[in-house]
């Protein structure tokens, strides 16, 4: 691309002298990064872009207004080019709580959630975020794009794509900017990378480009063109950046060779500039050097970093006591037809909810039919998703990023696992790591347990895997409260991400609104409600469950009253995470014998954290306990050794008997 006129010479050389600007900027807050380290007053890591500085300069040149940027580890550069905030990353290097994320992210966790930036420092977990991101500009019709950055090292990760082929089947506007340094920390490219990379982005119909660092001139025109090729299409691309680290992976040792690194500097872009233009480049670097001194002389005024808690998380004064009131739930509709039925009320209610996941569109309408027909009349929010839990996942975050009230159905909750990443490091982290500049409202519902026969990997119960992430609300459904209300509240109220465990065997089930004869069914007056069934006579046990294991619970409650006349008290939480035990404080005041049923192993389960909390609110509450539960071993696809080896009623009843007899 050559210019054409007097005028176009001119502005491409304003351009660039900015640039060059940005790029001695950029060098100088790395340098004195690596510099404030060595003294003592930086905490855990930097990775600096020392030699990479155009690659942010260029792509950031090419963005508008309201145009998205992620990053990752080595993301100052980025931040840097997009912002221009050098006082802000500079205190939050330092810890300090006028840092872009109040010094709590530090140097790999930065935002600036008015400019659209946003990095995380685990490899390739940005990219399905991003494309959430993109997801949500293309359904408000808005003409912008994303731009994630990744290194050559990223293509070992499985997140990458998993995005490339969503990115491209849903046509989405993400520019995908890899900067190829040739290593991945210190392992050269050549020992770990098959195949071309250009190739990768073909092979799921995306177009790719490709520049180099070492000439500024060209990459800036190329990652213009690359942007705008994405804002015009409306598709993804992907851009190839040759660059040159000069500096180690992080602060520490650089085992490259030198004769290699030799020529990179050589061909350094900054260092070819100060070779042709001494003059100039030693008023950048002044520049550069007066705005980097101010902003650290303010960091270091500055108070260090408080520890940022989500309002729902900041208990100022001790919890009231419970409010119960009588059940009043629609009995004998399907647990199945009210979640669906929560999702489509809602649904009508906002167009921001928007629903992903495998099959979940008409016909098939989802493993359980759960949201069967509501594509027949939300078609844009409700999409089929490939077969890619982490993708999946980090799209709904990136919706809920934009703005969206994302629903994820993950098929079977076993494979949650294959998610883990982007529900514990991104979700989950996003508003905490950024200093509450962002909220996450994001639902992920899937199915749990066994009692199916659908053997070993379709049939766990892994939700205690998922209790104690910070942030993040656990909630397991239960046929005694209407599973529509749950996603009322859900979608009403909640600023963070949100699992929601349906049991497999509850979704045939009935709500119950009725109590058995003898029994009282009450509810706490709170957003997600503790279900209580409550013996008209005094009871002498409780019993604590949660989700699908209610029903086997009160069917042991009113044997072991009608068999045996022990008055039993069943106590189910809806929201196992976090865990209030006052409701079984509250009935343990009155039977000191507590039984705990849970369908998964019990090893640091729901219950193992309930006996946490009652030892330390007043150990002389319990005199007994008995924990019934799975044993810690692959569940069987044999139908009757499954029944077998899975809680049940009896097993239940057992423990009653065996608390109040040795009491």
């Amino acid at each position: 691309m050559q210019p054409t006129s007097i005028v176009e010479r001119s502005l491409r050389a304003n351009t660039l002298a900015a640039g060059m600007a940005s790029a001695f900027l950029i060098r100088e807050v790395e340098q004195r990064l690596l510099a404030l380290f060595a003294a003592g007053k930086l905490s855990g890591t930097v990775h600096t872009c020392i030699g990479q500085e155009w690659t942010g300069v260029a792509v950031a040149g090419a963005l508008e207004p309201g145009d998205l940027l992620f990053s990752n580890h080595r993301c100052h550069g980025h931040f840097l080019a997009r912002t221009g905030n050098v006082t802000g990353l500079i205190a939050e290097m330092m810890g300090r709580r006028s840092g872009v994320c109040g010094g709590l992210g530090g140097s790999q966790h930065l935002c600036d959630a008015k400019t659209g930036f946003y990095s995380n420092g685990i490899q390739g977990g940005m990219m399905p975020v991003a494309a959430g991101m993109a997801l949500a500009l293309k359904l408000r019709k808005q003409p912008k794009i994303a731009a994630i950055f990744i290194g050559d090292g990223t293509l070992g990760q499985g997140a990458v794509y998993e995005t490339l082929n969503l990115a491209s089947k849903w046509r989405l506007p993400l520019l995908v900017v890899l900067e190829n340094n040739r290593y991945a920390q210190s392992t050269a490219q050549q020992e770990t990378l098959a195949g071309g990379i250009r190739e990768r982005a073909a092979s799921f119909g995306i177009e790719s480009f490709q520049s180099a660092t070492w000439d500024p001139d060209t990459l800036c025109a190329v990652a213009r063109q690359c942007a705008d090729s994405v804002r015009r299409e409306q598709c993804p691309a992907l851009l190839e950046i040759e660059c040159d680290r000069l500096l180690a992976h992080s602060k520490g040792d650089d085992d490259r060779d030198a004769a290699e690194m030799d020529l990179c500097w050589e061909r350094d872009p900054i260092t070819a500039f100060k070779r042709q233009h001494p003059a100039e480049s030693s008023g950048f670097e002044q520049q550069a050097a007066a705005i980097v001194d101010l902003a650290v002389s303010e960091a270091e005024a500055a108070p260090y970093a408080e520890l940022y808690l989500p309002a729902g998380a900041r208990e100022t004064q001790p919890r009231e006591a419970l409010e119960w009131t009588a059940a009043q739930d629609r009995g004998g509709e399907r647990i199945a037809v009210r979640i669906r039925e929560g999702l489509l009320q809602n649904m009508r209610r906002d167009p921001r909810i928007v629903l992903l996941g495998e099959d979940i569109r008409s016909p098939y309408g989802g493993a359980f039919k759960v949201t069967k027909g509501l594509s027949d009349e939300f078609s844009e929010r409700v999409l089929n998703t490939p077969i890619s839990e982490s993708a999946l996942v980090g799209a709904g975050t990136g919706l809920a990023l934009g703005g969206f009230l994302p629903v994820c159905e993950i098929m079977f909750g076993d494979f949650l696992t294959l998610a883990a990443d982007q529900i514990v490091n991104h979700a989950a982290k996003f508003e905490l790591m950024y200093n509450g500049q962002v909220r996450v409202p994001l639902v992920i519902r899937t199915p749990m347990g066994g009692r199916r026969g659908y053997g070993p990997t379709h049939s766990q119960s892994l939700e205690k895997h998922w209790l104690g992430i910070a942030n993040t609300q656990v909630l397991a459904l239960h046929d005694r409260y209407d599973p529509a209300l749950v996603y009322d509240q859900l979608f009403s109220t909640s600023a963070s991400p949100a699992l929601v465990i349906e049991n497999k065997r509850l979704y045939a089930s009935r709500l119950s609104s009725q109590a058995p004869a003898g029994f009282v069914q009450e509810h706490t007056v709170e957003s997600f409600p503790v279900t209580r069934i409550r013996p008209l006579a005094p009871p002498d046990v409780t019993v604590f469950c949660y989700g699908g294991m209610l029903p086997y619970a009160v069917e042991a409650a009113i044997d072991a009253f009608v068999e045996e006349e022990i008055p039993v008290e069943v106590i189910c939480p809806l929201r196992i995470y976090p865990l209030d035990p006052r409701a079984v404080i509250e009935s343990l005041g009155r039977t000191h014998l507590l039984v705990i049923a849970e369908e998964g192993a019990g090893f640091a389960g729901a219950g193992a954290e309930l006996l946490a909390q009652l030892a330390e609110h007043d150990p002389s509450l319990l005199r007994r306990v008995k924990r019934v539960c799975a044993p810690a071993a692959a569940i069987p696809a044999c139908g009757p050794l499954e029944e077998r080896i899975l809680p049940s009623s009896g097993a239940i009843q057992d423990a009653i008997r065996s608390v109040m007899h040795h009491a």
